[in-house]
């Protein structure tokens, strides 16, 4: 093969080579081939952005006990507005109790400019009383937030277990039901019985009491015969 030819194949090869690595290039960095999906739930709806939004529940699947929702509201508009309520669309029976940071209870106002954090300590809350009941871990769950101004919010927000990362935003565990304890014993009565009955037996009454009484005047009667006979019987033996 002469040189010129030779040298014409190489070209051709590598102009070849060339445009299949620039082919292969724009398949590999497009969105759509990957299919990137951000790793935190967030969504924006004019001036209001979500971000981060997760339900943690208990850390132990057998736990019965709340659920919370965490992540972080940003108000981006020129006014304050109100998140009244966050629902859980399809869960009819599951309610989200919102706490401002500062404690009280009901809606809770995202200043204008500012942001808002939902879990953690010292933060607002948003917390499902019935957590394990409503909804199940690694699902993902569609929240709706309900705004004063800009309404209705859809998000859909992963729900996971209280451990490892998620471990200090997650819900306080149950109170354990108190037992009782070994040296407890059934309480005895108190106190002591009372004294001796007291008074003395009154006197009989009544028809009870007149025939005792003849009883008595008869045995007296009885007495004072006696008496006279013996002292007759006495003056007739000192006359003998």
């Amino acid at each position: 093969m002469s040189s010129s030819l030779r040298r014409g194949t190489l070209a051709a090869s590598a102009l070849v080579l060339s445009i299949a690595s620039l082919t292969a290039c724009a398949a590999g960095n497009s969105a759509q081939t990957l299919e990137v999906k951000p790793d935190n739930a967030a969504t924006s709806v004019g001036d209001i952005k979500l971000q981060n939004i997760n339900v943690i529940t208990q850390p132990d699947l057998k736990a019965t006990g709340p659920a919370v929702i965490t992540g972080t509201v940003f108000n981006n508009g020129r006014k304050d507005q109100t998140l009244e309520k966050i629902t859980l669309p399809g869960k009819s029976g599951a309610t989200v109790k919102l706490t401002p940071a500062g404690g009280g209870s009901g809606s809770l106002v995202v200043p204008a400019g500012r942001s808002v954090v939902l879990g953690g300590k010292g933060n607002a809350t948003a917390v499902l009383p019935n957590g394990r009941e409503a909804i199940k871990d690694g699902e993902q769950q569609k929240l709706t937030f309900d705004f004063s101004d800009t309404g209705d919010v859809n998000i859909g927000a992963f729900v996971v277990p209280a451990t490892s990362f998620f471990k200090e935003w997650g819900p306080e565990a149950p109170a354990p039901a108190q037992s009782p304890k070994q040296g407890d014993k059934p309480g005895k009565p108190s106190g002591t019985p009372s004294g001796k009955p007291s008074g003395t037996p009154g006197a009989p009454s009544g028809a009870a009491g007149a025939q005792q009484g003849e009883q008595g005047g008869e045995r007296q009667e009885g007495a004072t015969q006696g008496g006279q006979q013996q002292a007759q019987g006495g003056q007739q033996h000192a006359g003998h």
